[in-house]
C-alpha cells in the first residue's frame, strides 16, 4: 500500500501495528490488548483525515496509484467472462486509451465504455495515462451506437486528466471528434449512464460524459481544466494548485450542488483502492438501479430527459 504525504500519520500507526503483531508473534507474549489500541487510533486517524478532506487532497486521492481503474471495475461488477471488448474506431486505429464492450451484469446486457490507465511504466505508455485520441472518442460513439441499435443500455465510466494533446491527435481532429460525441449522445435513444470513477477532467471527460444520469464517486473530481493547469496558466506555475483546487469547485458535492451530476457513490473509508470489492458492488447496484427505472422509457424520452438535463446547467435566473 503507497500512502500520500496527508496519510503519513496514518502509516506510522499502521506500522506501529505490524511491529505489535509481530513482537506477539516471535516472543510469544499477549500484546493483544496494546495492538487493540493501536487498531483504534488507526481507525480514529482516518475519520479525521478522510472526512476533512481538502479539495487538493481529493484530487491526489482520485489520482491514487492504487485506486481501481475502468478494467478493475468490468472485472468486478460484471458476469463471469462475459465482457467482449470491442475494438477500433473503423476509421484510422484502435486506442488502448479508451476501451469497451459488451458485458452482463446478473444477467442485464450492458454496452461498457472507459477511460483506461496503466500500472506500470509500459502500460501506462501504452495507455496514455488514460488520455484518449480521437479514434478513441470514435471508437467509443461507434460502440455506443451498436447499443443503441440493439436496446442495450451504456454504462461510461471515466477516468481521465483531458484528452491526448499531441500534435498527431489535433491533426486527426480531436475536437471534431469530441464535439460529435457530444452531438450524438445527446440524441442517442438508449439509456446512458455515466461514472466519473477518478480524474475528471474537462471535453476529455464530457466526450463520453453525456449521461441521463452521471454520478461521481466520493474521491474524484470533475471540472473543466486540471488544478495544475489552471495554476500555470493564471500564476504561470504550479505552485498555487491547491488554490485553483479550491476555486475550482472540483469535488462531488460542489457538482451535486451545481446539479452537474445526479448523486454521490460512497466508498470505503480511505479510498475504493482499501476495499475495492464494496466499491464494486456500489456502482453495479446504482448502475442496475437506473437500468431498472430507465427500462419504461422510450427512445424518444431518453433522448428529451439527457437534452433537458444538460441545457439546464449553467441557465442564470435572476
Amino acid at each position: 500500500m503507497e500512502y500520500l504525504s496527508f496519510e503519513l500519520p496514518i502509516k506510522e500507526l499502521v506500522d506501529q501495528y505490524q511491529t505489535c503483531s509481530l513482537v506477539g508473534e516471535e516472543s510469544g507474549v499477549d500484546v493483544k490488548l496494546a495492538c487493540s489500541q493501536i487498531e483504534d487510533k488507526i481507525i480514529e486517524k482516518k475519520k479525521e483525515i478522510y472526512e476533512n478532506l481538502t479539495p487538493w487532497q481529493r484530487v491526489q486521492l482520485s489520482r491514487h496509484p492504487d485506486r481501481p481503474y475502468t478494467l478493475d471495475y468490468i472485472k468486478g461488477m460484471v458476469d463471469q467472462n462475459s465482457f467482449l471488448e470491442l475494438h477500433g474506431d473503423r476509421n484510422f486505429a484502435d486506442d488502448p486509451a479508451m476501451i469497451g464492450g459488451l458485458a452482463t451484469l446478473d444477467g442485464q446486457k450492458v454496452m461498457i465504455i472507459g477511460t483506461q490507465k496503466g500500472r506500470t511504466t509500459k502500460e501506462r505508455q501504452y495507455r496514455r495515462f488514460g488520455m484518449p485520441n480521437p479514434e478513441g472518442y470514435r471508437k467509443a460513439l461507434r460502440l455506443m451506437k451498436l447499443a443503441e441499435k440493439f436496446g442495450i443500455p451504456v454504462v461510461t465510466l471515466v477516468d481521465t486528466p483531458g484528452a491526448y494533446p499531441g500534435l498527431e491527435a489535433e491533426e486527426r481532429g480531436q475536437g471534431e471528434a469530441i464535439a460529435r460525441n457530444i452531438f450524438e449522445m445527446v440524441q442517442l435513444k438508449t439509456p446512458i449512464f455515466t461514472y466519473i470513477i477518478g480524474e475528471g477532467a474537462s471535453g476529455g471527460a464530457l466526450g463520453i460524459g453525456v449521461g441521463n444520469k452521471v454520478y461521481m464517486l466520493e474521491n474524484t473530481w470533475y471540472t473543466v481544466i486540471a488544478p495544475e493547469s489552471c495554476s500555470s496558466i493564471l500564476w504561470r506555475n504550479w505552485d498555487h494548485k491547491e488554490d485553483a483546487a479550491n476555486a475550482l469547485n472540483l469535488t462531488p458535492k460542489d457538482a451535486l450542488r451545481e446539479k452537474f451530476i445526479d448523486g454521490i457513490i460512497e466508498e470505503p473509508l480511505g479510498g475504493a483502492h482499501y476495499d475495492p470489492e464494496t466499491t464494486y458492488l456500489n456502482l453495479k447496484n446504482s448502475i442496475l438501479q437506473n437500468i431498472k427505472a430507465f427500462s419504461k422509457f422510450t427512445g424518444q424520452e431518453l433522448e428529451t430527459q439527457r437534452q433537458e438535463k444538460f441545457i439546464a446547467m449553467g441557465q442564470f435566473k435572476g
